[in-house]
């Protein structure tokens, strides 16, 4: 009983999330806590024009680390939206206090190889069908069919290696957030020995947006990054 209780629960948060197509243009904005201190803020945009999108991220540091810290991080996803979902073409990652640990990748789906490049080399590596980046990832999932919400597998990119990422839905959960209460959808990813854990809320009723990701570190440390305000707009 309880666990044909659970599947119709499930099953009725995803389908009001499948109900409504991909949005056109996302705007939103998060708070990013380090073991609870507000360290940084971000801001990104989603943008479909046509068949091509993308993604902007802004990183500014927050809160008392404003005052002692530089780092600005900008972080850019271009690509294509196929029946799939997302498709990146290029990922850019920008450090503006220092150009040394800026990172990119392209992708070349024609030849099927990823171009890498980092620390001042460029390594290529074999292109995989479903590979994502650092940030269409978490767009990837408003695209995400009903069948699928239960176990996720893709490979993505952070532009310096190539990882597997498994998750795999814990189940449902309502969030108090600033934009209020928010029914969400739970995943968690599976990891390796040595791995860092990952956990991500996607909201039931928004197209399942990220509204929440939590990333547990080896050494203990816990990282939140929570949405404060989300703005989507219809096709």
């Amino acid at each position: 009983m309880f666990r044909t209780v659970f599947a119709l629960t499930i099953w009725a948060a995803v389908s009001v999330a499948i109900a409504a197509a991909p949005p056109a243009a996302v705007k939103a904005e998060y708070a990013v806590y380090k073991d609870a201190l507000h360290i940084a803020s971000v801001e990104e945009t989603y943008e479909k024009n046509g068949e091509q999108y993308r993604i902007e991220s802004d990183s500014n540091p927050a809160g008392l680390l404003a005052m002692f810290v530089r780092t600005r991080i900008k972080v850019r996803s271009s690509g294509t939206v196929t029946p799939a979902g997302l498709q990146p073409d290029k990922l850019d990652y920008g450090r503006l206090d220092d150009a040394s640990k800026n990172v990119g990748a392209v992708f070349d789906w024609r030849a099927r190889k990823l171009h890498l490049n980092y620390d001042g080399r460029t390594e290529t590596l074999p292109l995989v069908p479903g590979m994502q980046d650092r940030l269409s990832v978490m767009y990837q999932f408003m695209f995400v069919t009903p069948e699928k919400i239960r176990l996720l597998e893709f490979p993505m990119t952070n532009g310096k290696k190539i990882e597997n990422y498994r998750y795999e839905l814990a189940g449902t959960e309502t969030l108090d957030t600033p934009l209020g209460k928010l029914k969400t959808l739970h995943l968690v990813k599976q990891r390796e020995p040595g791995e860092n854990g990952t956990e991500v809320w996607l909201a039931a009723d928004r197209n399942l947006f990220p509204v929440k990701l939590l990333i547990l570190e080896n050494d203990g440390s816990k990282y939140e990054q929570v949405i404060t305000r989300l703005d989507i707009k219809s096709p």
